[in-house]
């Protein structure tokens, strides 16, 4: 797609150039897009401002270039690169707090219909991922469902999620994620969108935080409805003193345990030593086979996680809200099919570890299917526990009480498939945003056919309608019922042909 120089808005702490694009063939009516790229949200998280709440930036007066994705944060290299493919780094400290918007360039006109918006946050575990990235340009979600599409850059790793109250350092990604939401509400109005109906989603970590911003009581009411992609609802909340035994160790392992001021002497070292350090932290790990727990994330109690989801369930903190949410057919493949354990795993040694994953409970390990190999059910079953169970449980919450979410189970496989990963974490990504060139190098993409292109604009085509009316419903796409519980609850397949 060609660009030209675009629009000029107005955001309240400065004016933004961006650049405008033909709508692709397929994708919507045929109205051109325009992209706002790499805004400043909030202040470059540098200096005495790093490990510090986010801070709003600084009024600037010439018009600023929004042309190009701002750098994404800094991070260590993704887990997950064999899998997705790999990415040349991109990151500095300076200027990292950005967002990107595309709005249908007829939406920047007066009088123009507000649209809706989705703010889309990026996963990652919680150390890595850039809402700039090529992989979720939203270009074509935006055109495809006539829509105003955010993603967002947080500050992942020991710089967003090392616990060290005594410094600041307090679920620090999260309350970036609930300034930009903020910057969302105040803005998005300049540009298209209209703040009273704005859907929160995100995959993986992404979808946990979509979930607790709108759940939580600080951000709740700036989110109307939520798309829940593989949420890791598993995974166990983080205590306090766990999470402040990791920084310790984080501490000791950088030479600063017996800094005067530790604040003051993390804020004094090179980024580079801050992101080895975190390296040599996960790598001096011993863990259980299948226990992907991000070594530093959210903290239980702390500013964005109030609570568990569970309770914020049962307290009824989603009523109200609309809830769209699935997961992948093969979700564990994508960080344990290169395992070699898998491999030469017995069934009582699968039948261990995941006593060991479930804390003992001989109900979540029993049977095993006897069918495929004691690796291939090791991973399937953990699949469950970290994100199949907690999405049947909060489908069927809402079903229970008369306000029923839609449920998708995404299959596609790529061909070929030499790694074995089937449809893995993160293969409806592509789909979602119609970014298959993004993808040179994925194993979990292989190659693309028209087929596979008619899938994107049916999955990304549903999840728009979605974001646009509450139901993923809408001509040319097929019908997608609420899920019902029961022996036959509805749960929408994307594959070769959704049904």
């Amino acid at each position: 797609m060609t660009e030209r120089e675009g629009p000029v808005v107005a955001t309240g702490r400065g004016r933004v150039r961006g650049v405008v694009t033909p709508a692709p063939a397929g994708f919507g009516p045929g109205g051109a897009v325009a992209a706002f790229r790499g805004i400043p949200y909030a202040a470059s998280p540098v200096g005495e401002l790093r490990f510090a709440a986010p801070r709003e930036h600084p009024v600037w007066h010439d018009v600023r270039d929004a042309a190009h994705s701002g750098p994404a944060v800094p991070q260590n290299a993704s887990r997950l690169n064999a899998v997705m493919g790999h990415r040349v780094p991109d990151w500095d400290e300076e200027g990292c707090l950005n967002l990107n918007v595309w709005t249908p360039a007829d939406a920047l006109g007066a009088g123009s219909t507000p649209r809706p918006v989705l703010v889309w946050i990026h996963g990652g575990g919680f150390s890595s991922g850039s809402g700039g990235w090529d992989w979720y340009d939203g270009a074509r979600l935006a055109a495809l469902g006539d829509l105003t599409v955010v993603t967002i850059n947080y500050r992942v790793g020991p710089l967003g999620y090392l616990h060290l109250p005594a410094v600041g350092a307090v679920n620090l990604g999260a309350q970036d994620q609930g300034a930009a939401l903020r910057w969302v509400r105040e803005n998005i109005s300049a540009f298209g969108g209209d703040p009273g109906l704005v859907t929160v989603g995100g995959q993986s970590a992404g979808a946990h935080s979509a979930l607790a911003l709108a759940t939580d009581p600080d951000t709740a009411a700036l989110v109307r409805r939520v798309i829940l992609q593989s949420a890791p609802l598993g995974l166990a909340p983080q205590e306090s003193d766990d999470a402040a035994a990791t920084a310790a160790a984080y501490v000791r392992l950088l030479g600063l345990a017996g800094a005067a001021d530790v604040g003051k002497a993390l804020r004094a070292l090179p980024v580079e030593q801050l992101l080895e350090g975190f390296g040599q932290l996960m790598a001096g790990l011993t863990r259980s086979p299948g226990d992907v727990t991000p070594v530093m994330r959210p903290v239980l109690g702390g500013p964005g996680q109030p609570g568990t989801w569970q309770r914020a369930l049962a307290d009824g903190m989603l009523d109200g809200k609309d809830v769209l949410i699935g997961t992948v057919d093969t979700e564990m493949t994508a960080f344990l099919a290169l395992d070699p354990r898998m491999r030469a795993f017995t069934f009582d040694e699968a039948r261990d570890a995941l006593s060991r994953l479930t804390t003992g409970a001989p109900a979540r390990v029993e049977p095993l299917d006897r069918d495929v190999s004691p690796g291939q059910a090791f991973v399937e079953r953990v699949g469950d526990l970290f994100f199949g169970d907690g999405t049947t449980k909060l489908a069927a919450h809402r079903a229970a009480h008369g306000t029923p979410a839609y449920v998708y189970r995404f299959t596609r496989r790529p061909d070929p498939d030499d790694l074995g990963l089937g449809c893995p974490h993160c293969a409806e990504l592509p789909f979602l945003f119609n970014t298959f060139d993004a993808y040179p190098d994925a194993p979990m993409l292989g190659a693309v056919d028209d087929e596979d292109r008619a899938l994107g604009r049916a999955f990304g085509g549903a999840l728009a309608a979605f974001t646009a009316t509450g139901s993923p419903n809408g001509e040319g796409l097929a019908a997608w019922h609420p899920y019902g519980g029961g022996p036959d609850p509805c749960v929408m397949r994307f594959g070769p042909r959704p049904r």
